[in-house]
């Protein structure tokens, strides 16, 4: 948050990267280790990550939407709150140390005991036992294959679909603001950025909602969440080229359903995977299919810088300006 408050586009962009690398990062490593904690740790995480995400957009837009505070100071505040986790290590610092201390000790004392020609065979079992890295790769992708139907596939399709949506699509769901056939607009929305930082704030308040009781409601048939999230990704292009409402409400509405969609879709994904691997799969099918929702992603900003402008050009086109301006 720190680099992308300055000025300079390359700084910002390399802290744009640092954020996504540190939460990818994360997104794995956290969800491998649900796996040891079954489905209430599960819960938990995808239920915390929709929180973040709603606490983060609606933080952002009551600070820039309607305090008017400038954008690169809401972004300075916000990055103060990652050095609350110096806090929680500071203050479990001495019961990790000590445990720590308690194993490499027993480790060493252990050592001492074995001879030396017991740990050289044990050593040569232990080798003769790896697979080569051939074989490990080959194994590897063979593990990989068995998940890209049930899983990967269904997930990274909302997944792009929704974030052609949020990057592409969104930004250009614009209404005119002066405009005597939109009385009914909401008091906050002062300028056409104050749209998309609103769309946003909808977005997250629907994934959380999904990911917090997502396991109330299971969708074991993860390709209807691929096909509604596709049919919500077509009405808001033919919103964007046709002007087919004027008013941003049903757009708001539509919004909120497709973040909605895409929480179900994330935590209902790790859901089956934990009812449906078996144990000794499942940590490796966490940490694979995780990678699934920012491949999609990816693939969304990609079509996205062709989409966008596409879009934008027609509406200026159509005398509707409102993409261009801020």
């Amino acid at each position: 948050m720190f680099l992308v408050s300055f000025k300079n586009l390359f700084v910002c962009l390399l802290g744009i990267s640092f954020a996504s690398l540190s939460s990818g990062f994360g997104e794995v490593i956290f969800l491998q280790l649900t796996h040891h904690y079954k489905q209430i740790s599960l819960n938990g995480w995808s239920s915390g990550t929709g929180g973040a995400g709603i606490l983060g957009g609606a933080s952002y837009m009551i600070l820039t939407s309607i305090f008017k505070v400038p954008v690169r100071l809401a972004l300075l505040v916000f990055s103060i709150l990652p050095f609350a986790f110096l806090f929680y290590f500071k203050l479990d610092a001495n019961g990790t140390s000590s445990i720590y201390q308690s194993v490499r000790q027993l480790d060493e004392a252990e050592d001492e005991q074995l001879e030396p020609s017991t740990v050289t065979l044990t050593h040569t079992n232990a080798s003769q036992s790896l697979y080569n890295s051939r074989q490990h790769i080959f194994q590897t992708f063979k593990r990989l294959r068995r998940l890209v139907l049930p899983y990967v596939l269904p997930l990274t399709t909302v997944y792009l679909f929704e974030y052609l949506i949020n990057q592409a699509v969104s930004p250009t769901l614009l209404f005119p603001i002066d405009s005597k056939e939109n009385k009914s607009m909401p008091f906050f929305f002062h300028k056409y950025r104050d749209m998309y930082v609103t769309y946003g704030t909808l977005y997250q308040l629907g994934v959380f909602i999904s990911r917090s009781f997502g396991h109330l409601i299971r969708m074991r048939n993860l390709y209807i969440l691929a096909f509604l999230q596709g049919s919500n990704l077509c009405i808001t292009i033919l919103q964007s080229w046709f002007y087919v409402v004027h008013s941003p409400w049903s757009v708001m509405i539509l919004i909120f359903y497709e973040g909605f969609l895409g929480g179900a879709s994330y935590v209902n994904t790790f859901l089956n995977i934990l009812e449906q691997e078996k144990p000794e799969e499942t940590e490796f099918a966490m940490g694979a299919v995780s990678i699934a929702d920012s491949f999609g992603v990816f693939l969304a900003a990609l079509l996205g810088l062709g989409l966008e402008p596409k879009l934008c050009k027609h509406q200026v086109s159509d005398n509707r300006p409102w993409c261009r301006m801020e």
